[in-house]
């Protein structure tokens, strides 16, 4: 555990919050934390169905390419304003303390509802997702079985429980739990790899260019140009985790470098670990039409049976993944928690005297954490109506999450970049061909990914990742109009020009530094 360092409560204090999280986490953790999120292995597995169904081995591997320089610059925009502002408040708070005094109060409200959404849906696909997978093992050995509804969601539901009970009596071990991750997740990418280049028949291998080269979107019924855009959807999914560790950012030493370090570094990471995971299994895919036949789109536990001949085989190397899915489930709910309590204390959710208090017992927001838990639970009912529930989840996440990052990034890019010119994680010359690159791919991905997988649409395979968006904004509206246009003013404290995240503990305000007193200080309940 990292020496106690006083600086970064002081930094804290004069942001106009309270330290009342311990920071006993390091920069390797934020990195596990961040890196199990994504969830390489299992994000790609999990979705594999779709770059399956909008273009094959290209969509696959060029589309995980493109994405990940994508990923890389969304992410370092991210990391250069947090090294400024390092809150557990994160995109919400830095919309704020960006944006001119008048408009800082709606700029937060709306990213902060885009991020809490985003948090809360990635948390229910993380987790629903895996929900699938583990009942698609029963069908290594009864071909026929087909879950159903209700079994469906109550695995999902366990699964929940399963998260929510690690994170609350784990708590003291989340150090641990997250530097495990690296470990399980770098083990199963090269168990996988191993175990399926020596046991797939040597006859049914694919050549180079069929690995990098081919393309077939014909079981989509997109324009094959639209399809593989569409496609996206698997690396985009998958490399979005990346901006929810600021959430972590009170519980950390010197945030202002651990946090953007380890946003950009599991990046990095995650784009090379996905390469090396899809690469083997595009030499040795068997029959794509038997890989999307499967009932809930779920197809890795076969093509691990199809490829290493053995049932028990396919079982292994899908509990691995299963694996990476217990951390991606711990880790999304833990910042989706974290997420709640930073948004609840400036009074921005229903019932925030609630949800923004810390357990004493177990150090960590206990009512954030159940109010995140039941609303991921409430979420996985849409199955019941739709049996694409996933992409509407998977979607929504994407689109929420990524939202939410530009707003940050596209106010600082209009005020001229001026908030963040000292940082100390600074893009230089080209932080605003980054930042650009950043906002134009956001604009892009909220069209995208609002679009089903593959047409004909009946309303059962529907992708509702829009009415999903439409319900939580309608509720994010009311409660403005309610509560939050009367009594919300935003974070509590809008600090301006001067601030380099390396504020002194001792003394009043420093020189050069103007702050600015939000009316209400924060507690808007």
């Amino acid at each position: 555990m990292a020496l106690k360092d006083d600086s970064a409560d002081a930094a804290l204090a004069h942001m106009g919050y309270k330290a009342e999280l311990p920071r006993n986490l390091s920069m390797i953790s934020i990195l596990g934390l961040s890196f199990a999120i994504m969830a390489t292995p299992f994000g790609l597995a999990a979705t594999m169905y779709i770059s399956l169904t909008d273009g094959q081995c290209v969509t696959v591997i060029w589309g995980w390419v493109l994405v990940t320089i994508i990923s890389l610059c969304i992410s370092a925009s991210l990391a250069e304003i947090c090294a400024v502002y390092p809150t557990a408040g994160g995109v919400y708070y830095w919309s704020a303390i960006l944006s001119p005094k008048e408009y800082a109060p709606i700029a937060s409200w709306i990213t902060g509802w885009l991020t809490l959404v985003g948090n809360w849906t990635v948390t229910t696909s993380i987790n629903f997702s895996g929900a699938q997978m583990i009942l698609s093992a029963i069908s290594l050995w009864q071909e026929d079985y087909v879950p159903n509804q209700w079994q469906t969601v109550l695995c999902f539901w366990a699964v929940m429980l399963i998260c929510m009970s690690v994170n609350i009596f784990g708590s003291k071990y989340l150090d641990l739990i997250n530097k495990a991750c690296l470990y399980w997740t770098g083990s199963t990418v090269i168990i996988t790899t191993v175990a399926l280049m020596a046991t797939a028949d040597r006859d049914k291998r694919h050549n180079a260019e069929y690995v990098f080269t081919h393309f077939d979107a014909s079981a989509s019924g997109w324009p094959s140009g639209w399809a593989f855009f569409i496609g996206l959807l698997q690396a985009a999914y998958t490399l979005t985790g990346y901006g929810m560790v600021a959430a972590m950012c009170e519980e950390v030493q010197q945030p202002q470098k651990e946090v953007p370090r380890a946003m950009v570094l599991s990046v990095a990471a995650a784009g090379a670990t996905g390469l090396v995971f899809l690469i083997p299994i595009l030499f040795v895919l068997p029959d794509v039409k038997v890989l999307l036949s499967v009932a809930n789109g779920q197809p890795m536990g076969l093509l691990f049976k199809l490829v290493t001949g053995s049932t028990l085989g396919g079982f292994g190397l899908l509990f691995l993944i299963l694996g990476v899915l217990f951390f991606a489930g711990v880790g999304a709910l833990t910042a989706a928690s974290r997420c709640t309590y930073a948004f609840a204390r400036d009074g921005a959710i229903p019932g925030s005297r609630v949800w923004s208090k810390v357990n004493g017992r177990y150090d960590m927001p206990l009512y954030g954490l159940t109010l995140s838990t039941a609303v991921c639970c409430l979420l996985g009912l849409i199955y019941f109506g739709s049996s694409a529930a996933f992409n509407s989840f998977t979607g929504v996440a994407t689109i929420c999450l990524s939202t939410s990052y530009a707003s940050p990034v596209l106010i600082s890019v209009l005020r001229g970049r001026k908030f963040v010119k000292d940082s100390p994680f600074s893009l230089g010359k080209f932080g605003y061909l980054i930042n650009m690159v950043t906002i134009c791919w956001i604009v892009l991905a909220v069209v995208l990914f609002c679009m089903p997988v593959a047409l004909p649409v009946q309303p059962a395979t529907m992708n509702y990742a829009s009415v999903v968006f439409a319900g939580f904004t309608s509720i994010s509206a009311g409660w403005y109009w309610i509560r939050g246009r009367k009594a919300f003013t935003g974070p509590p404290l809008v600090m301006m020009e001067g601030y380099n995240g390396n504020v002194q503990t001792s003394g009043s305000d420093e020189e050069g530094i103007e702050f600015h007193e939000a009316p209400g200080k924060g507690k808007n309940t």
